[in-house]
Protein backbone atom coordinates (compact mmCIF):
# COMPACT_ATOMS: atom_id res chain seq x y z
CA UNK A 1 0.00 0.00 0.00
CA UNK A 2 1.09 3.55 -0.72
CA UNK A 3 1.55 6.03 2.16
CA UNK A 4 -1.74 6.90 3.83
CA UNK A 5 -3.57 10.07 2.75
CA UNK A 6 -2.95 13.12 4.89
CA UNK A 7 -4.28 12.83 8.48
CA UNK A 8 -7.76 11.64 7.44
CA UNK A 9 -10.78 12.62 9.48
CA UNK A 10 -9.28 15.43 11.52
CA UNK A 11 -10.95 18.36 9.75
CA UNK A 12 -9.10 21.13 7.91
CA UNK A 13 -5.63 21.63 9.43
CA UNK A 14 -4.80 25.04 10.87
CA UNK A 15 -2.20 27.18 9.14
CA UNK A 16 -0.11 30.17 10.17
CA UNK A 17 2.15 30.50 7.11
CA UNK A 18 1.92 32.89 4.16
CA UNK A 19 -1.26 33.08 2.09
CA UNK A 20 -0.97 31.58 -1.39
CA UNK A 21 -3.00 32.97 -4.29
CA UNK A 22 -4.78 30.45 -6.51
CA UNK A 23 -6.00 30.89 -10.09
CA UNK A 24 -8.69 28.40 -11.15
CA UNK A 25 -8.79 27.66 -14.87
CA UNK A 26 -12.26 26.45 -15.80
CA UNK A 27 -15.52 27.13 -13.98
CA UNK A 28 -17.83 24.37 -15.18
CA UNK A 29 -19.10 21.79 -12.69
CA UNK A 30 -15.56 20.65 -11.89
CA UNK A 31 -14.26 24.12 -11.11
CA UNK A 32 -17.39 25.48 -9.46
CA UNK A 33 -18.27 22.40 -7.37
CA UNK A 34 -15.11 20.38 -6.77
CA UNK A 35 -12.33 22.97 -6.65
CA UNK A 36 -13.42 26.51 -5.79
CA UNK A 37 -15.22 25.68 -2.50
CA UNK A 38 -12.33 23.55 -1.25
CA UNK A 39 -9.72 26.16 -2.11
CA UNK A 40 -11.83 28.84 -0.45
CA UNK A 41 -12.24 26.77 2.73
CA UNK A 42 -8.56 25.94 3.34
CA UNK A 43 -6.64 28.41 5.54
CA UNK A 44 -3.57 29.72 3.75
CA UNK A 45 -5.13 29.56 0.29
CA UNK A 46 -7.02 32.37 -1.39
CA UNK A 47 -9.11 31.83 -4.51
CA UNK A 48 -7.93 34.96 -6.29
CA UNK A 49 -8.80 34.38 -9.96
CA UNK A 50 -11.02 32.37 -12.27
CA UNK A 51 -10.50 31.81 -15.99
CA UNK A 52 -13.64 31.22 -18.06
CA UNK A 53 -14.90 32.60 -21.34
CA UNK A 54 -18.55 32.13 -20.37
CA UNK A 55 -20.26 35.38 -19.26
CA UNK A 56 -22.75 33.36 -17.21
CA UNK A 57 -19.97 31.52 -15.36
CA UNK A 58 -18.05 34.75 -14.88
CA UNK A 59 -21.10 36.25 -13.16
CA UNK A 60 -21.54 33.14 -11.00
CA UNK A 61 -17.89 33.24 -9.89
CA UNK A 62 -18.01 36.94 -9.02
CA UNK A 63 -21.26 36.50 -7.05
CA UNK A 64 -19.93 33.65 -4.94
CA UNK A 65 -16.37 35.00 -4.52
CA UNK A 66 -16.53 38.81 -4.50
CA UNK A 67 -13.29 40.54 -5.35
CA UNK A 68 -11.74 37.80 -7.47
CA UNK A 69 -10.15 38.61 -10.81
CA UNK A 70 -11.78 37.02 -13.86
CA UNK A 71 -9.93 36.30 -17.11
CA UNK A 72 -11.45 35.31 -20.43
CA UNK A 73 -8.48 33.17 -21.48
CA UNK A 74 -5.53 31.35 -19.98
CA UNK A 75 -3.20 33.53 -22.08
CA UNK A 76 -4.39 36.58 -20.10
CA UNK A 77 -3.61 34.73 -16.87
CA UNK A 78 -0.08 33.82 -18.02
CA UNK A 79 0.57 37.51 -18.72
CA UNK A 80 -0.43 38.26 -15.12
CA UNK A 81 1.35 35.27 -13.58
CA UNK A 82 3.30 37.26 -11.00
CA UNK A 83 0.14 37.79 -8.93
CA UNK A 84 -0.40 34.08 -8.22
CA UNK A 85 1.45 31.04 -6.92
CA UNK A 86 -0.86 28.17 -7.92
CA UNK A 87 -2.85 27.32 -11.05
CA UNK A 88 -5.63 24.73 -10.89
CA UNK A 89 -6.74 23.20 -14.18
CA UNK A 90 -10.35 22.03 -14.39
CA UNK A 91 -11.12 22.06 -18.10
CA UNK A 92 -12.05 19.45 -20.77
CA UNK A 93 -9.80 16.41 -20.58
CA UNK A 94 -7.86 16.94 -23.81
CA UNK A 95 -6.74 20.40 -22.60
CA UNK A 96 -5.24 19.20 -19.30
CA UNK A 97 -1.74 18.42 -20.56
CA UNK A 98 -1.32 21.53 -22.79
CA UNK A 99 -2.58 23.88 -20.08
CA UNK A 100 -0.45 22.21 -17.40
CA UNK A 101 2.65 22.65 -19.57
CA UNK A 102 1.83 26.31 -20.20
CA UNK A 103 1.20 26.94 -16.50
CA UNK A 104 4.48 25.33 -15.47
CA UNK A 105 6.36 27.37 -18.06
CA UNK A 106 4.64 30.54 -16.77
CA UNK A 107 6.03 29.83 -13.29
CA UNK A 108 3.02 28.37 -11.49
CA UNK A 109 2.75 25.43 -9.13
CA UNK A 110 0.09 23.32 -10.84
CA UNK A 111 -2.87 21.16 -9.81
CA UNK A 112 -4.40 19.13 -12.65
CA UNK A 113 -7.83 17.56 -12.41
CA UNK A 114 -8.13 13.90 -13.36
CA UNK A 115 -7.37 12.50 -15.85
CA UNK A 116 -3.86 13.93 -15.44
CA UNK A 117 -3.33 13.54 -19.20
CA UNK A 118 -4.70 11.37 -22.00
CA UNK A 119 -1.61 9.18 -22.20
CA UNK A 120 1.08 8.01 -19.83
CA UNK A 121 3.72 9.55 -22.13
CA UNK A 122 2.10 12.99 -21.84
CA UNK A 123 2.03 12.62 -18.07
CA UNK A 124 5.72 11.61 -17.94
CA UNK A 125 6.67 14.66 -20.01
CA UNK A 126 4.81 16.98 -17.63
CA UNK A 127 6.35 15.34 -14.57
CA UNK A 128 9.83 15.69 -16.06
CA UNK A 129 9.19 19.33 -16.95
CA UNK A 130 8.02 20.14 -13.41
CA UNK A 131 11.15 18.53 -11.99
CA UNK A 132 13.35 20.44 -14.43
CA UNK A 133 11.72 23.77 -13.55
CA UNK A 134 11.51 23.02 -9.84
CA UNK A 135 7.73 23.55 -9.67
CA UNK A 136 5.12 21.63 -7.73
CA UNK A 137 2.88 19.46 -9.92
CA UNK A 138 0.12 17.30 -8.46
CA UNK A 139 -3.15 15.67 -9.53
CA UNK A 140 -6.60 16.07 -8.00
CA UNK A 141 -7.43 12.50 -6.96
CA UNK A 142 -9.99 13.53 -4.36
CA UNK A 143 -11.45 10.03 -3.99
CA UNK A 144 -8.43 9.08 -1.89
CA UNK A 145 -10.22 11.12 0.78
CA UNK A 146 -13.62 9.37 0.48
CA UNK A 147 -14.88 8.18 3.86
CA UNK A 148 -15.44 4.60 2.73
CA UNK A 149 -11.99 4.37 1.14
CA UNK A 150 -10.30 5.72 4.27
CA UNK A 151 -12.29 3.22 6.35
CA UNK A 152 -11.26 0.33 4.11
CA UNK A 153 -7.65 1.54 4.16
CA UNK A 154 -7.62 1.35 7.94
CA UNK A 155 -9.18 -2.11 8.00
CA UNK A 156 -6.59 -3.50 5.58
CA UNK A 157 -3.70 -1.88 7.45
CA UNK A 158 -4.81 -3.41 10.75
CA UNK A 159 -5.29 -6.83 9.15
CA UNK A 160 -9.03 -7.04 9.85
CA UNK A 161 -9.70 -8.87 6.56
CA UNK A 162 -6.60 -11.04 6.56
CA UNK A 163 -5.02 -11.40 3.14
CA UNK A 164 -7.24 -9.69 0.52
CA UNK A 165 -7.63 -11.75 -2.65
CA UNK A 166 -10.46 -9.87 -4.39
CA UNK A 167 -11.41 -6.19 -4.46
CA UNK A 168 -14.70 -5.14 -6.07
CA UNK A 169 -15.41 -1.45 -6.57
CA UNK A 170 -18.20 0.37 -8.40
CA UNK A 171 -19.26 3.81 -9.56
CA UNK A 172 -22.67 3.12 -11.07
CA UNK A 173 -25.38 5.59 -12.08
CA UNK A 174 -28.81 5.49 -13.71
CA UNK A 175 -28.74 8.01 -16.55
CA UNK A 176 -30.58 6.33 -19.43
CA UNK A 177 -31.14 9.64 -21.25
CA UNK A 178 -27.87 11.13 -22.58
CA UNK A 179 -27.20 14.83 -22.05
CA UNK A 180 -25.33 15.25 -25.35
CA UNK A 181 -22.18 16.67 -23.76
CA UNK A 182 -18.64 16.17 -25.10
CA UNK A 183 -18.16 13.42 -22.52
CA UNK A 184 -20.82 11.40 -24.37
CA UNK A 185 -20.35 12.44 -27.99
CA UNK A 186 -16.54 12.56 -28.19
CA UNK A 187 -14.04 9.73 -28.55
CA UNK A 188 -11.02 8.48 -26.65
CA UNK A 189 -8.89 11.01 -28.53
CA UNK A 190 -10.44 13.81 -26.44
CA UNK A 191 -10.74 11.77 -23.27
CA UNK A 192 -14.50 11.34 -23.53
CA UNK A 193 -16.34 8.43 -21.98
CA UNK A 194 -16.76 6.93 -18.55
CA UNK A 195 -13.38 5.15 -18.56
CA UNK A 196 -11.55 8.51 -18.57
CA UNK A 197 -14.16 10.09 -16.27
CA UNK A 198 -14.56 7.54 -13.45
CA UNK A 199 -11.78 5.09 -14.31
CA UNK A 200 -9.00 7.29 -12.85
CA UNK A 201 -10.75 7.20 -9.46
CA UNK A 202 -11.42 3.46 -9.35
CA UNK A 203 -7.99 2.52 -10.69
CA UNK A 204 -6.19 4.94 -8.37
CA UNK A 205 -7.90 3.49 -5.31
CA UNK A 206 -7.12 -0.08 -6.37
CA UNK A 207 -3.45 0.69 -7.06
CA UNK A 208 -3.05 2.56 -3.78
CA UNK A 209 -4.46 -0.36 -1.84
CA UNK A 210 -2.88 -3.31 -3.65
CA UNK A 211 0.07 -2.01 -5.64
CA UNK A 212 1.02 -2.05 -9.33
CA UNK A 213 -1.06 -3.85 -11.94
CA UNK A 214 0.47 -6.70 -13.96
CA UNK A 215 -2.32 -7.33 -16.48
CA UNK A 216 -5.70 -5.95 -17.56
CA UNK A 217 -8.83 -7.39 -19.13
CA UNK A 218 -11.52 -4.87 -20.14
CA UNK A 219 -15.03 -4.67 -21.53
CA UNK A 220 -15.67 -1.15 -22.86
CA UNK A 221 -19.09 -0.43 -24.39
CA UNK A 222 -21.32 2.43 -25.53
CA UNK A 223 -24.82 1.14 -24.77
CA UNK A 224 -27.16 4.16 -24.87
CA UNK A 225 -28.64 5.22 -28.18
CA UNK A 226 -26.90 8.23 -29.71
CA UNK A 227 -23.85 7.95 -27.45
CA UNK A 228 -20.45 7.50 -29.10
CA UNK A 229 -18.32 7.43 -25.96
CA UNK A 230 -18.15 4.43 -23.63
CA UNK A 231 -20.79 4.50 -20.89
CA UNK A 232 -20.51 0.96 -19.49
CA UNK A 233 -17.10 -0.45 -18.53
CA UNK A 234 -15.75 -3.43 -16.61
CA UNK A 235 -12.08 -3.87 -15.72
CA UNK A 236 -10.36 -6.93 -14.29
CA UNK A 237 -6.92 -6.08 -12.91
CA UNK A 238 -4.38 -8.58 -11.68
CA UNK A 239 -1.98 -6.89 -9.30
CA UNK A 240 1.68 -7.86 -9.16
CA UNK A 241 1.20 -9.15 -5.61
CA UNK A 242 -1.70 -11.39 -6.65
CA UNK A 243 -4.84 -9.52 -5.60
CA UNK A 244 -7.50 -9.21 -8.29
CA UNK A 245 -9.51 -6.00 -8.61
CA UNK A 246 -12.86 -5.97 -10.41
CA UNK A 247 -13.99 -2.44 -11.25
CA UNK A 248 -17.35 -1.42 -12.68
CA UNK A 249 -18.41 1.98 -13.99
CA UNK A 250 -21.72 2.60 -15.70
CA UNK A 251 -24.29 5.23 -16.63
CA UNK A 252 -26.92 2.53 -17.25
CA UNK A 253 -27.29 0.81 -13.89
CA UNK A 254 -30.95 0.71 -12.87
CA UNK A 255 -29.98 -0.97 -9.59
CA UNK A 256 -26.50 -0.41 -8.22
CA UNK A 257 -24.24 -3.00 -6.68
CA UNK A 258 -22.25 -2.38 -3.50
CA UNK A 259 -19.71 0.44 -3.61
CA UNK A 260 -17.06 -1.87 -2.15
CA UNK A 261 -17.04 -5.66 -1.71
CA UNK A 262 -13.64 -6.72 -0.43
CA UNK A 263 -12.86 -10.39 0.25
CA UNK A 264 -10.06 -11.56 2.51
CA UNK A 265 -9.16 -14.97 3.92
CA UNK A 266 -10.45 -13.93 7.36
CA UNK A 267 -13.35 -11.54 6.68
CA UNK A 268 -15.08 -9.40 4.07
CA UNK A 269 -16.06 -5.73 4.01
CA UNK A 270 -19.09 -4.39 2.13
CA UNK A 271 -20.20 -0.77 1.85
CA UNK A 272 -23.12 0.77 -0.03
CA UNK A 273 -23.64 4.13 -1.69
CA UNK A 274 -21.30 6.97 -2.61
CA UNK A 275 -19.39 9.23 -0.26
CA UNK A 276 -21.63 12.14 0.70
CA UNK A 277 -19.12 14.95 0.14
CA UNK A 278 -19.96 15.32 -3.55
CA UNK A 279 -23.69 15.75 -2.88
CA UNK A 280 -22.98 18.39 -0.26
CA UNK A 281 -20.67 20.29 -2.61
CA UNK A 282 -23.31 20.14 -5.36
CA UNK A 283 -25.84 21.52 -2.87
CA UNK A 284 -23.55 24.52 -2.29
CA UNK A 285 -22.48 23.66 1.26
CA UNK A 286 -19.15 24.87 2.59
CA UNK A 287 -16.58 22.14 3.26
CA UNK A 288 -15.44 23.76 6.50
CA UNK A 289 -18.74 22.84 8.19
CA UNK A 290 -18.28 21.22 11.60
CA UNK A 291 -19.84 17.94 10.44
CA UNK A 292 -18.12 17.83 7.05
CA UNK A 293 -17.41 14.25 5.95
CA UNK A 294 -19.20 12.64 8.90
CA UNK A 295 -21.02 9.44 7.87
CA UNK A 296 -24.30 8.59 9.66
CA UNK A 297 -24.19 5.31 11.59
CA UNK A 298 -26.90 3.81 9.37
CA UNK A 299 -24.57 4.14 6.38
CA UNK A 300 -21.52 2.42 7.89
CA UNK A 301 -20.08 -0.58 6.05
CA UNK A 302 -20.25 -4.15 7.34
CA UNK A 303 -17.27 -6.31 8.34
CA UNK A 304 -17.25 -10.06 8.95
CA UNK A 305 -18.63 -13.22 7.35
CA UNK A 306 -22.17 -14.39 6.59
CA UNK A 307 -24.23 -14.36 9.77
CA UNK A 308 -21.45 -12.69 11.73
CA UNK A 309 -21.16 -9.14 10.40
CA UNK A 310 -20.93 -5.93 12.35
CA UNK A 311 -21.03 -2.26 11.32
CA UNK A 312 -17.65 -0.52 11.22
CA UNK A 313 -17.46 3.10 12.40
CA UNK A 314 -16.67 5.14 9.31
CA UNK A 315 -13.67 7.36 8.94
CA UNK A 316 -14.52 10.97 8.19
CA UNK A 317 -14.38 12.04 4.55
CA UNK A 318 -11.84 14.77 4.00
CA UNK A 319 -11.63 16.35 0.52
CA UNK A 320 -10.23 19.64 1.88
CA UNK A 321 -7.12 17.80 3.07
CA UNK A 322 -5.99 17.48 -0.55
CA UNK A 323 -5.77 21.27 -0.84
CA UNK A 324 -4.18 21.56 2.59
CA UNK A 325 -1.53 19.23 1.18
CA UNK A 326 -1.14 21.44 -1.90
CA UNK A 327 -0.69 24.47 0.34
CA UNK A 328 1.99 22.75 2.40
CA UNK A 329 3.82 21.38 -0.64
CA UNK A 330 3.96 24.79 -2.31
CA UNK A 331 4.51 26.93 0.76
CA UNK A 332 6.56 24.65 3.02
CA UNK A 333 8.17 22.10 0.70
CA UNK A 334 6.19 19.23 2.22
CA UNK A 335 5.51 16.02 0.23
CA UNK A 336 2.89 16.21 -2.51
CA UNK A 337 -0.63 15.11 -1.57
CA UNK A 338 -0.67 13.05 -4.79
CA UNK A 339 2.60 12.15 -6.51
CA UNK A 340 2.23 12.29 -10.33
CA UNK A 341 4.32 9.13 -10.67
CA UNK A 342 1.53 7.21 -8.91
CA UNK A 343 -1.04 8.55 -11.36
CA UNK A 344 1.07 7.71 -14.43
CA UNK A 345 0.60 4.03 -13.67
CA UNK A 346 -3.15 4.57 -13.67
CA UNK A 347 -2.93 5.97 -17.19
CA UNK A 348 -0.92 2.91 -18.22
CA UNK A 349 -3.82 0.80 -16.95
CA UNK A 350 -6.34 2.86 -18.97
CA UNK A 351 -4.26 2.46 -22.11
CA UNK A 352 -4.01 -1.29 -21.51
CA UNK A 353 -7.80 -1.40 -20.96
CA UNK A 354 -8.48 0.27 -24.31
CA UNK A 355 -6.14 -2.19 -26.01
CA UNK A 356 -7.78 -5.12 -24.22
CA UNK A 357 -11.26 -4.03 -25.32
CA UNK A 358 -10.13 -3.63 -28.94
CA UNK A 359 -8.42 -7.02 -29.07
CA UNK A 360 -10.71 -8.89 -26.66
CA UNK A 361 -7.66 -10.17 -24.82
CA UNK A 362 -5.74 -9.88 -21.57
CA UNK A 363 -3.01 -7.22 -21.89
CA UNK A 364 0.18 -7.45 -19.86
CA UNK A 365 1.65 -4.12 -18.85
CA UNK A 366 5.23 -3.48 -19.98
CA UNK A 367 7.81 -4.36 -17.35
CA UNK A 368 5.30 -6.33 -15.24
Amino acid sequence: MAPAPTSPGQGIPEHDGPELHVALIGYGKGGEVFHAPLIDAVPGLRLSAVVTGSPERQRAARERYPGISVYDTAAELWADAGRYEIAVISTPNDTHAPLARAALEAGFAVVVDKPFALTADQARELTDLAAELGHVLTVYQNRRWDADFLTLWGLIEEGALGRVHRFESRFERWRPEPKGTWRETGGAEVGAGILYDLGPHLIDQAVNLFGPVASVYAEVDARREGVRADDDVFLSLKHVRGTRSHLWMSALSAQNGPRFRVLGNEAAFISQGLDGQEARLVAGERPDAADWGVVPEGEWGLLGSDGQTKPVPSSRGAYPEFYAGVRDAVGEGEPLPVDPHEVIHGLEVIEAALQSARTESVVTLPGR
